[in-house]
C-alpha cells in the first residue's frame, strides 16, 4: 500500500500525459505521507513496520517485542523476528510497485526520458555526491524514527502500535518538505530497493539502467539514522519513558 501510493503519486507528476503531469513536489510530498497514512493503518497488526530502518531503530532503542499487543499479535525481538519483518516488507514494496507499474503502463509508454521512469520507482540524487547524499538520508532517517519513537512513548503502551497514523504522514510531508531536495528522501531501505528490483525485472518500454552505483545509498543511509535514532533515545527521551 505505502509503495503503491507512494510510487503512484510521482508517476502522477512526472510521466508523461497524466491528470496530474507537474503537480510539483510540494504534491509528491503530500501524495507520500498520505501514502503512509494508509500503510499504516493496514499494517496496524504488526506495529506498523513499513520501513527496516525503523526496525532496526526501535532494536536499537531496546524493544523486546514487534506487534500489536491489543490484537494479540506480538512476538519477540530476535533475529528471527528481524529479518521476517524485513523480508516481508521488502516484498511487500516489489508488490506495490508492480501494481503501480499496471496502473500507469500507458503512460510509462508513452514516457520518452528512461531517468524519469526511474525516479518512479527509486530516489536519485539532485547533485550525485555518494558521502553527502549518504549523509542527507542518514539526517532524513533520524529525524523519521527519532519521532516516531517520540511518538510511540508518548502513546498508550509505549510502542511503534501505539501511535496514529496521522502523526507519522505529517511527519514525512515535514521531512520530505525540507529535507527531500538532495536525494529524494527515500529513508526506508526497502521502499527505494524493492521498487529498484521491479524496475530491474519488469518489461517497461525504453526503461534504461536501474542505476545500481547508487543504490546502496537509499539502503546504508536509512539504516545507519535509524539505529543512531533508537540509540540516540534512549538518552535523549527518557522523559518520555
Amino acid at each position: 500500500m505505502l509503495v503503491l501510493l507512494g510510487g503512484g503519486v510521482v508517476a502522477n507528476v512526472i510521466l508523461a500525459k497524466t491528470k496530474g503531469f507537474g503537480g510539483g513536489t510540494l504534491m509528491i510530498n503530500i501524495g507520500w505521507g498520505l501514502a503512509v497514512f494508509a500503510g499504516v493503518i493496514v499494517s496496524y497488526a504488526s506495529g506498523a513496520h513499513l520501513n527496516p530502518a525503523v526496525t532496526l531503530g526501535l532494536v536499537a532503542s531496546g524493544a523486546q517485542d514487534f506487534g500489536n499487543a491489543a490484537m494479540g499479535t506480538t512476538v519477540a525481538v530476535s533475529v528471527v523476528s528481524v529479518l521476517a519483518y524485513i523480508s516481508a516488507q521488502l516484498v511487500g514494496a516489489i508488490i506495490g510497485a508492480v501494481v503501480m507499474w499496471l496502473g500507469y503502463k500507458q503512460h510509462f509508454d508513452a514516457e520518452p526520458d528512461a531517468a524519469t521512469k526511474l525516479g518512479v520507482f527509486s530516489t536519485g540524487p539532485a547533485i550525485r555526491s555518494y558521502g553527502w547524499n549518504l549523509v542527507t538520508e542518514i539526517i532524513g532517517t533520524f529525524v523519521l524514527v527519532f519521532v516516531v519513537i517520540g511518538f510511540g512513548r508518548n502513546g498508550d503502551g509505549g510502542g511503534l502500535a501505539a501511535l496514529g497514523a496521522l502523526p507519522v504522514a505529517l511527519l514525512v510531508i515535514g521531512i520530505g518538505a525540507s529535507l527531500g531536495g538532495p536525494t529524494g528522501y527515500a529513508i526506508n531501505p526497502a521502499r527505494d530497493l524493492g521498487p529498484r528490483i521491479a524496475h530491474f525485472f519488469l518489461p517497461i518500454k525504453g526503461k534504461g539502467g536501474s542505476d545500481w552505483s547508487y543504490s546502496w545509498v537509499p539502503v546504508v543511509g536509512p539504516i545507519i539514522g535509524g539505529v543512531l535514532a533508537g540509540v540516540a533515545s534512549t538518552a535523549l527521551l527518557p522523559i518520555l519513558g
